[in-house]
């Protein structure tokens, strides 16, 4: 069954790769993916807020064991969120939904959850060690891709424009 939530993106696997596709689908995607993150950012926050007073409550009922997890609990919340958001049916976080973005793999298909996460661990990489150049690069391509967009071959379009 072929995916018709993205129409044109499909174009992807046509060895053209990214930059043969209508630059509609990059119009504000640099904007709208730091809004994105945004949005994303405070939901995770608040995800992880509840579980932490979820281990709270595990830690006094497991006589402090539970809260052995408190050094995982923020990663292991935003990695959770990422890869099931980003590699589920919409491949889009809510953040990204929001701001009415997708993303897909160069040859069209939808990330699946091990690329997700992957995609997440080499952003917060990459951010930990070049933040704020890691934007710089989507200023060097015309699909406004990140270095870790490239790495993984995925490109961030817009959902709207891909459904024209």
């Amino acid at each position: 069954m072929q995916d018709h939530s993205a129409q044109g993106i499909d174009d992807m696997n046509d060895g053209r790769g990214v930059s043969g596709l209508d630059p509609r689908l990059f119009d504000s995607v640099r904007t709208n993916r730091i809004i994105a993150f945004l949005i994303d950012a405070a939901v995770i926050i608040a995800l992880t807020l509840a579980g932490g007073l979820l281990l709270l409550f595990l830690g006094l009922f497991t006589f402090g064991l539970g809260w052995l997890l408190f050094p995982v609990l923020g990663p292991g919340v935003a990695l959770a969120y990422v890869g099931f958001t980003l590699g589920g049916p919409h491949s889009a976080t809510p953040g990204m939904r929001a701001m009415g973005l997708t993303m897909r793999m160069l040859n069209g298909r939808r990330p699946d959850i091990l690329i997700a996460a992957i995609h997440a661990l080499l952003f917060w990489f990459s951010v930990s060690l070049l933040t704020p150049l890691i934007l710089l690069v989507s200023f060097f391509n015309a699909e406004k891709r990140l270095l870790h967009d490239i790495v993984l071959g995925v490109a961030v379009v817009n959902r709207g424009r891909a459904m024209d």
